[in-house]
């Protein structure tokens, strides 16, 4: 068997799952902290683990590149070489193509691209894609696509999409299905519905352990991805996970689960972290401002992260005015740990059949 999938609770159409891997259990909805070169920026593994995530995402792109997959499967696999026991997703690089490669061209093949790092040329395609994550030793490959740019006119999504389908297509036959190892494919398309269902149509058709929905949350606003999931996600199987892709902040998250999206993943948290921005529930702070220079108080008194537990707001903007390394690290590991307890109340306002209600207080809270 693969990947296997559990349905616990429903409200509406949020869901309660818990996903099986060789390397452990995912409790769904679940947020996946970016790893992309095999590491979550300032974090260790334990920590990143004591925030209450189940699972890490890396990226082919990046670890094809620099150490290189076949060193990374001699040195005993990722989870073994980055010292993460847990399970991990890795992305197929087909988004880091489109956005980081230098000279980059695409065929029906595959894309021929010169690295962002060194120009040193490289191909990828659906077979070396999926061959790589194997090497890494993903408990989750993702099937290699083209992430559609925005805007994209509904004949330029077409042919991006048509691509992805066919390239989803041959990265099926190119995985090797083993126990608890499994492959998922992703929804393409664009903003339009009309291609985003042939999408979903013709993945299903072919067969996956789960089903992404990619191209999303790349400035389209939030009013439209929402309209793109409601459309979008209703044509995907109930009986597999659902994972958007690159998605965002805590809002977008909330939105997400209410239409029934179980998997996320997004360098937000991390990546504020490192540059002075915490997500509090009283809302997004700036710890550079002036204003906490001499502020005694927590980030959030109500939080039991190492940022908040132990040190002030003005300790914190100290930090990032003397520019300390530990600054990014205290807020990094805050901002994971407020993402996994958003997913930890998601999760149990979903089991009370009061998701609902949470959703409507989260927005409340967003407005004031």
């Amino acid at each position: 068997m693969s990947t296997s999938f559990t349905l616990l609770a429903r409200d509406g159409r949020a869901r309660l799952g818990r996903l099986e891997t060789a390397h452990g259990a995912i409790d769904t909805p679940a947020f996946m902290p970016v790893g992309t070169a095999g590491t979550v920026k300032a974090m260790l593994p334990e920590n990143v683990a004591a925030t209450g995530a189940q699972i890490v995402l890396g990226n082919t792109y990046h670890l094809m590149l620099r150490p290189g997959a076949e060193r990374v499967a001699s040195l005993g696999g990722l989870h073994r070489f980055m010292n993460w026991g847990r399970p991990i997703l890795t992305d197929s690089g087909g988004f880091q193509v489109m956005s980081l490669a230098k000279l980059r061209r695409i065929t029906e093949e595959g894309v021929t691209f010169r690295s962002h790092i060194d120009g040193s040329p490289h191909f990828l395609s659906p077979e070396r894609s999926i061959e790589i994550q194997h090497l890494l030793d993903a408990d989750i490959t993702m099937a290699f696509d083209e992430c559609t740019p925005y805007p994209a006119s509904e004949e330029e999504a077409e042919a991006s999409m048509t691509l992805s389908m066919r390239w989803a297509e041959r990265s099926k036959e190119a995985f090797r299905p083993r126990p608890g190892y499994g492959l998922f494919g992703i929804v393409q398309g664009g903003i339009y519905p009309a291609l985003r269902l042939r999408s979903a149509a013709w993945l299903t058709a072919i067969g996956f352990d789960g089903y992404a929905v990619g191209g999303l949350a790349v400035g389209e606003g939030q009013e439209t991805m929402f309209r793109v999931l409601d459309e979008t996600v209703p044509a995907l199987p109930e009986d597999r996970p659902r994972y958007l892709m690159g998605v965002g902040k805590p809002a977008d998250i909330v939105g997400a689960v209410l239409r029934g999206i179980d998997m996320f993943d997004c360098v937000l948290p991390t990546r504020s972290g490192r540059t002075a921005q915490a997500f509090t529930r009283a809302g997004t702070l700036n710890l550079r401002n002036a204003r906490h220079m001499d502020d005694a108080a927590p980030l959030d008194e109500n939080c039991a992260c190492p940022a908040c537990s132990g040190y002030s707001r003005a300790y914190l903007h100290h930090l990032f005015r003397a520019e300390e390394m530990l600054g990014p690290i205290l807020l990094t590991w805050h901002n994971l740990f407020f993402y996994q307890e958003l997913m930890r109340e998601l999760r149990a306002a979903i089991a009370a059949g009061r998701l609902a209600e949470y959703a409507a207080g989260y927005a409340a809270k967003e407005a004031a």
